[in-house]
């Protein structure tokens, strides 16, 4: 293995910093395979807020999955920090794409990056990996040919934390919403249940990525007398805003959802302030031996206990690669079929497919935030209340506005 850090000098990436990690197995040439390597590319957050659930992590997730699943071929991953901005993300796709040959693009972290790339990803005939881009619109009325939804959606993250809620007794809502594709999606696709199952939406604050001061929108969510408060954000937004709920003390009155976080995000948010909070999660390290098996692989590499980003990024890279094998090309229409005719079957997912709208369907889990005291270690964070069908939580095809599905 070996790394390399760079800058490109193009008016196109000024002040955007790359930073490359490549592997390559050296092997024979495999046949119809343009330049006789598969190259994936892992674009991610190295530097942000979620550089900790995805970031460097998804990077060692998709070089263990080469060092996996490369079968005889040669594959090289290179990654890149795209700084949360579409610009940035796109130019860097547009050079891997036309000068460096990448082949598929994993992880994509943060929606708005995720859609900007897609359509480039489109006109050039190349594969989108995306785990860590969750707007529901991926697999909806945004969805394409060449791109797959591996690890989760705001429709599934809101379908199970919406039943789960209303079951213990939740029934008046009132949303934190950051102001970004993925979130405004997330509060959408959760007011829809939330409806469907008789609750009641008592508001919604909008507030800036990479927010420090959610006082008036706390303030705000405590005045309505909410029961639940649920929180549409991610990383360190989703930290801060829980932590501050703990401060104004509206946890002795209302249940806090964080709708999506990662271990990561609990552990910095820590047992004492997140204590029976329920999430909805693709994936949870401690869940059985074969999870915790490949998380202390991960782990001696990454020195973090994986989240289900890192988990998502090496089982759709090695169903790319197994697909890549199996046909003998990296034509990416030819690759995208034999991944849609073949199941998914590894510690991430179990006879898990890919629908025609383009979502990989996986069982997930609900999860309960331990109480003090009922860690066993750093990162003994969570209970698994539930196996939640993927069936269950995708949106059926028959509502799908995804121009792919036949009805």
């Amino acid at each position: 293995m070996f790394i390399r850090n760079f800058a490109l000098a193009s008016t196109l990436l000024v002040s955007t910093a790359l930073t490359t990690t490549a592997w390559a197995q050296s092997t024979e040439k495999a046949g119809g395979i343009s330049n006789g390597t598969v190259k994936i590319g892992v674009l991610t957050d190295l530097s942000g807020p979620a550089s900790s659930s995805n970031g460097m992590g998804s990077v060692v997730a998709a070089q263990m999955a080469a060092e996996d699943a490369a079968n005889g071929l040669k594959v090289e991953v290179v990654s890149a920090d795209h700084q949360g901005k579409p610009d940035a993300g796109m130019a860097i796709a547009g050079r891997w794409f036309d000068v460096d040959g990448v082949d598929a693009v994993a992880d994509m972290q943060g929606s708005p990056i995720g859609f900007a790339v897609q359509n480039l990803s489109k006109q050039k005939s190349k594969i989108m990996l995306l785990s860590g881009s969750t707007s529901s619109d991926f697999s909806g009325k945004q969805c394409s040919p060449l791109s797959v939804q591996w690890t989760v959606d705001t429709y599934g993250l809101a379908q199970g934390a919406a039943k789960a809620i209303s079951a213990a007794g939740g029934k008046k809502w009132y949303f934190l919403t950051v102001d970004q594709a993925y979130g405004h999606a997330l509060t959408r696709d959760t007011i829809e249940q939330v409806t469907k199952s008789g609750g009641e939406v008592l508001g919604n604050s909008v507030f800036p990525s990479r927010n420090s001061d959610f006082s008036s929108v706390l303030l705000r969510a405590q005045s309505t007398k909410a029961d639940v408060i649920a929180i549409a954000s991610a990383s360190g937004d989703t930290e801060t805003a829980m932590k501050q709920a703990e401060e104004f003390g509206l946890n002795a009155s209302a249940k806090i959802v964080p709708l999506q976080s990662t271990v990561q995000d609990m552990k910095g948010i820590g047992v004492k302030t997140a204590q029976g909070a329920y999430e909805v999660a693709p994936f949870y390290w401690d869940r059985n031996d074969e999870t915790r098996a490949w998380a202390k692989r991960f782990f001696e590499k990454a020195k973090i206990m994986p989240s289900g980003f890192h988990a998502g990024v090496y089982s759709s890279v090695v169903h790319y690669l197994k697909a890549v094998k199996a046909t003998g090309t990296d034509d990416a229409n030819t690759v995208m079929k034999q991944m849609e005719s073949q199941k998914v079957n590894d510690f991430f997912a179990k006879d898990g497919y890919i629908r025609a709208d383009r979502k990989m369907i996986h069982d997930m889990y609900l999860l309960q935030v331990k109480k003090p005291g009922e860690p066993k270690g750093e990162w003994d964070l969570y209970n698994v209340v539930q196996t939640l069908p993927g069936e269950s939580l995708a949106r059926p095809l028959a509502e799908s506005e995804c121009s792919l599905v036949q009805k």
